[in-house]
């Protein structure tokens, strides 16, 4: 199974991404992950709150293939212990699954459109963190999900 996260907008934070591409090359002893960065709506300060999402959302889910799961990263998601998410992990691998696409939505979430094509929803916290920052704890959770499955130290219960 592949793993993909989409974003919208860039990390401008240096020590955030350094973070970032940490995590992602330990992820990669365990699977195949990439992350997109999708560029900010243009003229974004022109437009409402709903023509934003709208863009946003046409964007993403340009981004999506046949065959591809779409999870979004949203704060009505399910929420998970660590062990909880890597047995979701676990049954997504099991079932097959070519490609899990995870989402992280602009500064207004998502779209009807693309709630509606999603196949579920994720949950990292209660609490509002910057996109950045859940970019970062996203990936982070990932590498901790596939440590759990594989047994190792990384986790202590």
């Amino acid at each position: 199974m592949n793993i993909k996260l989409l974003a919208v907008g860039k990390t401008d934070n240096k020590q955030l991404q350094q973070l970032m591409d940490d995590y992602q090359k330990r992820l990669s002893f365990y699977i195949k992950f990439e992350m997109e960065i999708l560029p900010d709506i243009k003229n974004a300060k022109n437009l409402s709150e709903a023509q934003q999402k709208e863009k946003e959302g046409e964007l993403i889910l340009s981004k999506i293939g046949p065959g591809e799961e779409l999870i979004l990263l949203d704060e009505n998601g399910k929420s998970f212990t660590s062990v909880g998410f890597s047995e979701f992990l676990q049954k997504k691998m099991n079932a097959g699954l070519k490609t899990l696409v995870f989402v992280i939505g602009g500064p207004y979430g998502f779209s009807e459109t693309v709630y509606q094509k999603a196949q579920g929803k994720v949950a990292l916290s209660a609490m509002t963190f910057s996109h950045q920052m859940v970019r970062l704890f996203f990936i982070e959770q990932l590498y901790r999900g596939f440590t759990i499955l594989k047994g190792e130290p990384y986790h202590h219960q």
